[in-house]
């Protein structure tokens, strides 16, 4: 799958995250955001967007580009610099629903890391369940006026342009009458909420937005009016494609930090993981970890050459996601009381793999989704 460019890259980029990214985290951390400049080097780089087109700023690169950059991200407990949402979750909504002018106006400034992106989709009443977002637009002139809130939203803080998902049309079902509409920074009545207290991915910008009589051109649609729904649907195969690498990717590196540690530190006079117990603990942990890796790449290859994989992708996130987190506290465990301590990554990895089984529709909704496919559910 994988070819020699893909490799030069990756290694590239492993050196780019030492050096402009690992020194910094627990400064990002404390701040509980990630500087825009760290957004502007890495868009310097190329690493934002590099499958777009070179015309409007990227590298024309195919999406194996884009998981290289979500595995080393998560790698490196850099997973608060989103940058895979920026890249691979909110700009495909721009390439793919939006009009020749819209491209040419925002993409060339999404892929260098001048405009950084967010996608508005929870409320406080209405998470996984996007039909019951309460969100409102209506039209006035050549005008949309948006009124309500969201909540969860990720790169809330630092976001230039944010992706909104409301109701155009209050009198439809539930699933229909939503579209998507752009608002820019300085919308009037376009308002940032607080940015909110996280148990995990401390420096990721999490925050409320409000919507109080906020007027943006009607031009600022995103494709079809009323079809937000559907055009969300159609984007979130890829969305959690995207959360199960960087779940993969922890686990993998919570697996490699603690046999370093479990071989190195002693008990009883013995290493840590010379015990049977623990020994068996880290195959068990190896063994699902593989299993992880094999069915994500299946469903990496086929999502490259175009192929509906919703049902598989919603069973690997819901997978992948809660087995990360059954590392996570395995690890943990094994490190004993220096897991608990801050100093050690495996404290903050446990953090911050933990929300993976929950945006981007949680686990349960994972399972709805699969169990209606398969015909269980009405």
């Amino acid at each position: 799958m994988y070819q020699a460019e893909h490799r030069i890259f990756r290694e590239a980029f492993r050196r780019f995250l030492d050096r402009e990214v690992v020194p910094h985290i627990d400064r990002w951390e404390a701040d509980g955001i990630v500087p825009r400049e760290a957004w502007a080097k890495l868009g310097a780089a190329g690493f934002l967007c590099p499958w777009l087109p070179e015309e409007y700023g990227g590298s024309g690169a195919d999406f194996l580009y884009s998981v290289v950059i979500a595995e080393e991200l998560a790698r490196a407990g850099a997973v608060g610099l989103m940058a895979p949402l920026h890249s691979d979750i909110v700009v495909p909504y721009l390439y793919h629903l939006g009009t020749e002018e819209q491209r040419r106006r925002w993409l060339p400034g999404w892929a260098s890391g001048e405009i950084i992106t967010a996608v508005a989709m929870s409320e406080p009443n209405a998470g996984s369940d996007l039909a019951a977002l309460k969100t409102w637009a209506r039209r006035e002139g050549d005008e949309y006026v948006i009124n309500g809130s969201k909540i969860f939203i990720s790169n809330g803080i630092n976001a230039d342009l944010v992706v909104v998902a409301c109701r155009t049309d209050r009198d439809a079902p539930p699933s229909r009458g939503i579209s998507l509409i752009c608002v820019e920074a300085d919308a009037p009545g376009f308002k940032r909420g607080r940015k909110l207290e996280k148990m995990g991915l401390r420096s990721q910008d999490t925050a409320e937005l409000v919507f109080d009589e906020c007027r943006v051109p009607a031009g600022n649609l995103l494709g079809q009016e009323n079809r937000g729904f559907h055009h969300m649907m159609a984007h979130l195969q890829q969305e959690r494609l995207v959360c199960a690498v960087m779940a993969q990717a922890m686990a993998e590196a919570m697996l490699d930090m603690t046999v370093a540690y479990a071989t190195e530190r002693k008990a009883f006079g013995r290493p840590v993981a010379a015990f049977q117990h623990n020994a068996f603990k880290i195959v068990d942990m190896a063994t699902e970890i593989k299993m992880g890796r094999a069915f994500l790449d299946q469903l990496v290859r086929r999502h490259l050459a175009g192929d509906d994989i919703v049902t598989d992708v919603s069973m690997a996130k819901a997978w992948i996601a809660e087995m990360a987190n059954r590392v996570a506290y395995h690890c943990v465990q094994l490190h004993g009381g220096y897991g608990y301590m801050e100093e050690y990554p495996i404290c903050r990895f446990y953090r911050d793999v933990r929300p993976f089984a929950i945006f981007a529709g949680t686990t349960e909704i994972m399972k709805l989704i699969v169990a209606r496919n398969m015909g269980l559910l009405g």
